[in-house]
């Protein structure tokens, strides 16, 4: 079965199952377990903040830097497609009481005049205007990639307008491998920063919060008492350490096989690529599903028989998704199962 689903399916390497095995381990709880201590120096070091925490999951990471940031009654600014509304059951308002301002922008992007036009006057009328939130890669947006130039802009009108900067950057190093830079480029304008280490690096359980040693301390609070704080925990901060050494280059791979799949999809009869398949940004492919061959999940589920998961996001919308257990041959068997799903789809409508 080729598992196009998500980037969150994959499964440990070897050598990542002996750095787990090898890792010392003590008690985060108790404050002594080195492994984690050793993944959180170094995610601190790698996003150029001064501290950071692991965290059982990226939807952790975030919701803490929200309680951490912002009181009962704030709201917090982000684009309408990102993943802190559509993917965390509703966590700001349940853990934090804060509202969102959802803003528009071509695939999860937008610009410093959406952030200026969204900060509320200070009025007892209003919630006060506390955070921004953004995220890179975006997933709904197609896994698109904020530009450097960009983000520094939207960062400056953060700033100016007294907001906390936050990057939901679950796949930020997809986005570093696709532009050529260092995640530093995005991380010197934030306040805090998320990172997923169980997305397309390859670990199987972990994210981090980054930010200012005051911002790091209250958030180990809030994750005990949210149940994040872990115990031997240096089993899976081992797995993360292996994947940002030796994980991140070969996130060229998976975002070379996504142009490769959506070139396939694109010649599909029925199909309808979002973007150009030389465009892909990252490791993400959505296309549409046209009505003549059925539902997303009619032909998500007629594509599983041919030995290929995929995920249906909506009606007629799908989502495929490279990662470190996909190869080029998969691809080209993933390619080829498509194509056969969709003629025996319109042939028996």
């Amino acid at each position: 079965m080729i598992d196009l689903r998500s980037d969150t399916v994959t499964r440990p390497t070897a050598q990542m199952w002996e750095a787990m095995r090898a890792a010392p381990l003590g008690d985060d709880v108790l404050g002594d377990e080195p492994t984690v201590q050793a993944l959180e120096l170094k995610v601190a070091s790698l996003l150029g903040q001064d501290a950071a925490l692991f965290v059982p999951s990226g939807t952790m990471a975030n919701q803490l830097a929200i309680r951490t940031v912002c009181e009962g009654g704030d709201e917090i600014l982000a684009h309408r497609e990102s993943h802190i509304i559509h993917y965390e059951t509703g966590s700001p308002a349940a853990l934090s009481g804060c509202m969102i301002s959802p803003l528009d922008g071509l695939g999860g992007v937008f610009d410093a005049d959406a952030v200026r036009g969204a900060i509320r006057h200070r009025d007892q009328h209003a919630p006060l205007s506390r955070m921004l939130v953004v995220e890179n890669t975006c997933n709904r947006g197609g896994g698109t990639v904020w530009s450097v130039e960009q983000f520094a802009s939207v960062a400056t009108a953060a700033r100016v307008g007294g907001l906390h900067l936050h990057i939901d950057g679950a796949r930020l190093m997809n986005a570093c491998v696709a532009l050529g830079v260092g995640p530093r480029d995005f991380t010197s304008h934030a306040d805090s920063v998320s990172l997923c280490f169980s997305k397309g690096l390859g670990a199987p359980v972990g994210s981090a919060l980054a930010g200012s040693h005051a911002c790091i301390a209250r958030a180990r609070r809030f994750r005990k008492m949210f149940g994040g704080a872990m115990r031997q925990s240096g089993l899976l901060a081992a797995a993360a350490i292996y994947a940002l050494d030796h994980h991140v280059a070969r996130l060229a791979e998976d975002h070379a096989n996504a142009r490769t799949l959506a070139a396939g999809i694109a010649e599909v009869a029925g199909l309808t690529l979002e973007g150009t398949a030389e465009k892909i940004p990252t490791n993400m492919v959505f296309f549409r599903v046209k009505s003549a061959l059925g539902s997303a999940q009619a032909f998500c589920d007629r594509l599983r028989e041919a030995g290929v998961l995929a995920l249906a996001l909506s009606s007629d919308r799908v989502r495929m998704v490279t990662h470190l257990d996909v190869s080029t041959n998969d691809i080209s068997h993933a390619r080829a199962a498509i194509a056969s799903t969709a003629k025996s789809s319109k042939a028996g409508a």
